[in-house]
């Protein structure tokens, strides 16, 4: 495998050095390990004695490593049902990107595995790991070679200690890529191109593979999508996969039913499908996307279709850092931006400090941000309404009534439902 990189690695170097545009080619590798030939006919030497007592040395090392990584492979991963530790999920605000952290403990050792690692032109990623305490990643899984998704893996290798990367196999001639690659080779990490129908155990977490089943060059469709699973709740995830892709996870016949769904392509309406939607019949869904998302994530469409299927929402966007935490029968999501919004609304909302604004009265309370008025700089202070949207809010004045913020471009029933909620909006 690492001769194979390196050779990569040239010719990825080549290719750019051409001006030749990234086609989505693959690498077409899947085995973990190379094995090296040596010559039948070579003589045992004092030196080649101490060379393979070495590499014995470096085999068992690399085998231990394993045992704690992802070396075992199940056909049929074992269903768990006593009370387990628990498993947090850390679905990072990485703005328009992706970046979640899987930490748990099993059997007396701590596992840390990252799903995609955030975009290239930030730090983020690699600053949440360090805040909570990690030194070392057992598994690093790139969804695919979008600069969103493994834009810090680079980082991420010379920080901290990596076990293992699973990629699609999909090739970018972006110097991320690249230099991912490099890290790869450079600290002699495990390698593995996951497919559909493959199951793992990593501690008591399983995780079944359900896309892609072979690549063929497209790197978002054929995004690496996987469940997992711990005791009885499962979580997905899918990375960019569109919805031809979905239905290709579907008529694997593969069970999709999950507990949680981290919404494919950051909520956009080119996947999460109804037919996908039935199929994994989530309690909750996740977006991650940036606030304002210039591409319109999530989009609202698919916004209504999960509340059509009663569906519980949830975004980085809106929520900020949002914590899943399981012990297998039971869970529990904490968030970021909600908890802060949750403190301010016992301050401002209690009946001595904040007296509900109705159409009739004419003098707002004090802590009231009156729509029809405020500064662009204060309509900002308002949940989901960022500098573009404060913008709009003021051109659309005025107002008779909160409903009628529906009239700004990306303020939907459930982002308007939340500034209903934190209760600092109000029309006069």
């Amino acid at each position: 495998m690492r001769k194979y990189l390196m050779l990569m690695v040239s010719l990825l170097f080549l290719f750019t050095a051409c001006g030749v545009e990234e086609t989505g080619t693959n690498m077409n590798e899947n085995d973990h390990d190379t094995v090296t030939e040596t010559s039948a006919e070579a003589e045992d030497t004092g030196d080649n004695v101490e060379a393979k007592e070495k590499e014995k040395e470096e085999k068992e090392e690399k085998e231990n490593k394993k045992q704690k990584q992802t070396s075992k492979k199940q056909t049929h991963p074992k269903k768990t049902t006593d009370t387990l530790a628990p498993l947090t999920i850390h679905y990072i605000d990485v703005g328009q990107a992706d970046a979640t952290l899987f930490t748990y403990e099993s059997g007396g050792e701590n596992y840390t595995i990252l799903f995609d690692t955030g975009d290239w032109k930030r730090n983020d990623t690699v600053e949440y790991l360090a805040d909570q305490g990690i030194t070392a990643l057992d598994l690093v899984i790139i969804s695919h070679p979008d600069a969103d998704h493994i834009g810090q893996l680079p980082d991420i290798i010379d920080t901290f200690d990596v076990g293992e990367v699973w990629m699609s196999g999909n090739e970018s001639t972006s110097e991320t890529f690249q230099k991912s690659i490099e890290g790869i080779l450079a600290n002699d990490i495990d390698y593995h191109e996951p497919r559909a129908g493959e199951d793992y155990e990593i501690g008591n977490l399983q995780l079944k593979i359900v896309h892609p089943s072979s690549i063929s060059g497209k790197a978002n469709e054929e995004s690496v999508s996987i469940q997992f699973t711990y005791g009885e709740k499962r979580f997905l995830f899918t990375g960019d996969a569109d919805i031809q892709a979905e239905s290709e996870m579907i008529g694997t016949g593969i069970d999709l039913k999950s507990h949680v769904f981290q919404l494919g392509h950051h909520g956009s309406d080119t996947s999460n499908g109804q037919e996908f939607i039935d199929a994994v019949q989530p309690e909750v869904a996740i977006f991650s996307a940036g606030v304002d998302s210039q591409y319109g994530h999530p989009h609202q469409d698919v916004i209504e279709r999960l509340k059509q299927s009663g569906v519980k929402i949830y975004g980085t966007a809106t929520d900020g850092n949002i914590l899943v935490t399981t012990d297998g029968k039971t869970y529990s999501i904490n968030t970021g931006k909600k908890k802060s919004a949750s403190k301010e609304r016992s301050k401002t909302n209690s009946p001595s400090n904040h007296k509900k604004t109705t159409q009739s009265e004419k003098t707002p309370s004090d802590n009231c941000i009156n729509i029809n008025q405020a500064s662009a700089e204060d309509l900002q202070k308002i949940t989901n309404i960022g500098p573009k949207r404060a913008e709009d809010v003021i051109a659309n004045r005025p107002y008779k009534k909160l409903d009628e913020l529906s009239k700004v471009n990306g303020i939907g029933e459930v982002r308007l439902q939340e500034i209903k909620e934190e209760g600092l909006a109000c029309v006069n």
